[in-house]
C-alpha cells in the first residue's frame, strides 16, 4: 500500500500536462509563443519563449541542497504552494480533515478552508514552551485525517519538535495520514533535516524553502520532499511552466559557489545576532519573556503591547503583533535583522534592568 492510496481518487488518476520542449535546431512553431523579444534586451532577451515544463536544472539544485535524490523533489513557488497542493490532492472536500497545531504559520488552515477540508486543532502547550501535546494531537486525529501539519522549528514561536517524537507519529499514522513537517527555518537551528527519514516512512513530507536562510524571498521559490509517489502525485497538479526562467536563474546563480558560501556564513552571523538580541531583549524592563528559539526570530512577551506599540511606531520600527491570539496576548514576533536594526529596536524599547 502507498499513502497514495488515500489520496482523492481524481487526483491520482490525472495526467500531468506534457509538452515537447524546445529543439533549438528547429523553428519552434508549435507553442503560439511571440516570434520575437521586441524590448529593450535589458528586460532579460528571450523572455518570449516558455521556460522548461518543469525545470530539471533547477530541480537538480535544489535536489542537491537538500540532500535527496531529484525523484523526491518537486520545485514549488514557495512553500505556501506546497501546503495547497498537498491539501488539494489529499482533502476530499467536505468529508476530510487537516489537524494544525496552533500557534502556528497560518496558510495550514487558510488553504485547508480553500478546499472545503475541515479543520481540527491541538494547541501547543504554552505551559510547557510550545510543546506538543501528542495525546491531544492523537485524540484529534480519526480515519478522516489526510493530513497533519507540524512545523519546526516552529512559527512564530521558534522552538523545535524533537525529531524522535516526529517520527514516532509519523509511524503511528501509516497509511492513515500524511505528516507534513514544514522546515522553513531549519537552517537556523543547527539540527539536521528530516529528508533522510523520506525513505522509511512514505507519509512523511517535508517542505523547504529559499525564502528564510538563502535571502531570495522575491524569488518564490521551495520545495516538497517527500516519497517518489506523492512527487509524481502533486507534480500532476502543479500549473504548466509554473517556475519562470529568470527565478531559475537566479536560483541556480545564488546556490552556486561563492555565492552559497555567502549564504552560509549569513545564516552563521543571523544566528549570532539572534542570541545577541535575545539576551539583551531579556534586560528590557518593558518585556516579560523571551522564548527560545531556533528561527530567524524570537517571540518576546511585552507587559503593555499598547504602549510597546507606541514606541516602536514612534521609531518607524514593525513587529509582528498577536492583537487577537489569546494565547499570545502581548507577545510579538520580533525578525532578526541586521545589528544596526537591532539596536535600533533595543533603543526604542527603552531602558534595561541591567542598566546596559
Amino acid at each position: 500500500m502507498s499513502i497514495c492510496d488515500i489520496a482523492r481518487e481524481e487526483i491520482r488518476a490525472l495526467v500531468p500536462y506534457d509538452a515537447d520542449p524546445p529543439d533549438l535546431d528547429f523553428v519552434n512553431l508549435n507553442a503560439n509563443e511571440a516570434p520575437t523579444f521586441p524590448y529593450d534586451a535589458q528586460l532579460a532577451g528571450t523572455q518570449n519563449r516558455y521556460p522548461e515544463l518543469r525545470p530539471r536544472s533547477l530541480q537538480s539544485a535544489l535536489a542537491d541542497l537538500f540532500g535527496i535524490d531529484i525523484k523526491k523533489l518537486c520545485p514549488v513557488r514557495g512553500s505556501s504552494e506546497g501546503i495547497d497542493l498537498l491539501i488539494r490532492a489529499f482533502c476530499r472536500a467536505y468529508r476530510d480533515n487537516v489537524v494544525v497545531l496552533p500557534p502556528t504559520f497560518e496558510m495550514y488552515c487558510a488553504y485547508a478552508n480553500m478546499q472545503g477540508a475541515e479543520v481540527r486543532t491541538a494547541p501547543l502547550s504554552v505551559e510547557r514552551d510550545f510543546a506538543v501535546d501528542w495525546a491531544l494531537l492523537d485524540d484529534q486525529c480519526d480515519e478522516n485525517t489526510r493530513m497533519v501539519f507540524l512545523c519546526s522549528p516552529n512559527n512564530p514561536t521558534g522552538n523545535l519538535i524533537p525529531k524522535s517524537e516526529i517520527l514516532e507519529f509519523t509511524r503511528s499514522r501509516a497509511g492513515k495520514s500524511v505528516v507534513v513537517v514544514d522546515e522553513a527555518y531549519v537552517e537556523f537551528s543547527g539540527c539536521p533535516s528530516l529528508a533522510s527519514e523520506i525513505d522509511r516512512h512514505d507519509n512523511l513530507v517535508i517542505l523547504r524553502t529559499l525564502s528564510k536562510a538563502y535571502a531570495l524571498a522575491g524569488a518564490r521559490c521551495g520545495a516538497v520532499l517527500a516519497d517518489e509517489a506523492v512527487i509524481d502525485l502533486i507534480s500532476a497538479l502543479t500549473s504548466p511552466y509554473a517556475i519562470s526562467a529568470p527565478v531559475t536563474r537566479l536560483v541556480l546563480t545564488a546556490l552556486q559557489g561563492s555565492n552559497r558560501d555567502a549564504a552560509d556564513r549569513q545564516i552563521a552571523d543571523i544566528v549570532t545576532e539572534r542570541n545577541r538580541l535575545s539576551t539583551r531583549l531579556e534586560q528590557l524592563d518593558c518585556i516579560d519573556r523571551v522564548w527560545p528559539s531556533f528561527a530567524n526570530f524570537v517571540l518576546v512577551q511585552f507587559k503593555s503591547a499598547d504602549v510597546t506599540g507606541d514606541k516602536l511606531a514612534a521609531a518607524k520600527l514593525t513587529v509582528r503583533q498577536f492583537a487577537n491570539n489569546e494565547c499570545l496576548r502581548n507577545c510579538a514576533r520580533i525578525t532578526v535583522g541586521t545589528t544596526e536594526e537591532n539596536n535600533r529596536l533595543i533603543d526604542a524599547l527603552g531602558s534595561s534592568k541591567a542598566g546596559l
